[in-house]
């Protein structure tokens, strides 16, 4: 049976994980950077990768372990738009 501090911390991830989608989505449909900070999520993809890291060198592969994997992933994705919608603002003069 799991720990208790490995149930929360999966559930802590699923939350995340379930919010990084509408923050895509708010993305591409906004066009805009408006309300975003590259620099806390660079920090958010940082922590999930030393997650990531701990949980390999403790040999600790439960389901909290395979959800860090597409938050990092999302995260990134919304960095990505970050920088598309910077550009989108400088052509037009924002």
């Amino acid at each position: 049976m799991p720990q208790l501090a490995e149930i929360f911390e999966t559930i802590m991830i699923l939350c995340f994980g379930l919010s990084w989608p509408m923050s895509i989505v708010r993305s591409v449909k906004s066009r805009s950077t408006q309300g975003k900070s590259l620099m806390f999520m660079c920090f958010i993809v940082f922590g999930y990768i030393c997650g990531i890291i701990s949980k390999c060198i403790t040999h600790t592969y439960n389901l909290a372990f395979w959800f860090y994997f597409p938050n990092v992933i999302m995260v990134s994705a919304d960095i990505c738009l970050y920088f598309r919608n910077r550009s989108l603002e400088r052509k037009a003069g924002k």
